[in-house]
């Protein structure tokens, strides 16, 4: 897998490339220098650990004939200085996935369980360094 990064303007702004070829957007916090013109680094590997468990999670669901109306996941993390450097990575995850639809609820906590334990790549890569929880509600 590979990603490419290239500079925007002449302070932080970034776009980002994949083999999609889809633009992301990355930048600072205008309190650093930046412009505020997209996505924190930091932020981004919560999208990217939220993407990864909800692409798992809709197709368990698809497969298990659950009919999903709307979708949509909430990804928290706490972050921790480590002594003597710059660096705050993250020390917990939550993962709060909220469906509407004809759900039922031993389905969507099976699905979540399997992608979190079996599936989710960006979960491994966080689990050494983070405690990852997970929490779900049906909406009606």
């Amino acid at each position: 897998m590979k990603v490419q990064l290239t500079r925007v303007d002449d302070a932080f702004h970034l776009t980002g490339k994949g083999s999609s070829e889809s633009l992301v957007h990355i930048d600072a916090s205008e309190k650093v220098g930046g412009h505020n013109a997209g996505s924190r680094p930091m932020e981004l590997l919560l999208m990217g650990l939220g993407g990864c468990a909800s692409i798992d999670v809709v197709i368990i669901l698809q497969k298990q004939k659950q009919v999903i109306e709307d979708f949509n996941v909430i990804v928290s993390g706490e972050r921790e200085a480590i002594e003597g450097t710059q660096m705050t990575p993250f020390r917990s995850i939550n993962v709060h996935f909220e469906v509407k639809g004809e759900i039922d609820a031993k389905k969507m906590k099976r699905a979540i369980s399997m992608s979190m334990e079996k599936y989710c790549s960006a979960t491994a890569q966080f689990q050494s360094s983070a405690e990852i929880t997970h929490s779900f509600e049906i909406l009606r």
